[in-house]
């Protein structure tokens, strides 16, 4: 079992590799199985992605076991809060994520020389590292998009925007009443004016 120093020894930060990456040699694992854990700051993710930007410090935990010559099962969980524009107001906030994922990683020359086939659902849980090596940021990258909502809000009850005049509808009461009309009505009513006109 390898404690946080271990972990951080595993990671590659060579000459010219942009702060983002952060490589986990799989050539390091000894054994069966590895564990590790490390905190990662916002700024490990930079430079954010436009769905999302990581607000907190992150938490990952996660086991590695080696389940044949290269290929390695991860399963982990990692806790951390995210910050994204809310789809209605389009103010900022900020949600909670606590996701729990397993993945099995095999060498992405696998993936090139392989003919086409249909996915099938181990597909969906196969992720691909290179060059020995699993690039954690975009792992956790990955998770964080999985946990985002389809359409995000920052509370189940907000009122969006004004469509008079665009203001915060949580915030203000611009006054402004905007009926709203079925658009399946419009032929009806150009018929009625056109009778009161004959």
């Amino acid at each position: 079992m390898s404690d946080i120093s271990g972990y951080n020894d595993g990671f590659l930060y060579g000459p010219g590799r942009p702060p983002i990456v952060m490589l986990l040699e799989l050539n390091q694992i000894r054994g069966g199985r590895e564990h590790f854990e490390r905190a990662f700051e916002p700024a490990a993710f930079d430079p954010q992605d436009e769905d999302f930007r990581v607000a907190a410090p992150v938490q990952l935990a996660m086991d590695i076991d080696k389940v044949g010559s290269d290929a390695f099962r991860v399963k982990g969980h990692a806790v951390t809060r995210v910050e994204m524009e809310c789809g209605r107001c389009l103010e900022t906030f900020e949600m909670p994520v606590n996701a729990s994922f397993e993945l099995r990683y095999v060498p992405a020359i696998n993936a090139a020389t392989e003919p086409e086939r249909e996915i099938e659902e181990d597909d969906l849980t196969t992720a691909f590292y290179a060059e020995g090596a699993l690039d954690v940021i975009e792992m956790l990258r990955e998770q964080f998009q999985l946990a985002l909502p389809m359409k995000p809000l920052c509370t189940e009850v907000c009122r969006g925007l004004c469509l008079e005049c665009g203001a915060n509808l949580n915030t203000t009461d611009c006054g402004h009443r905007p009926a709203w009309e079925d658009p399946r009505l419009t032929v009806l009513k150009g018929l009625l004016k056109t009778d009161k006109e004959n």
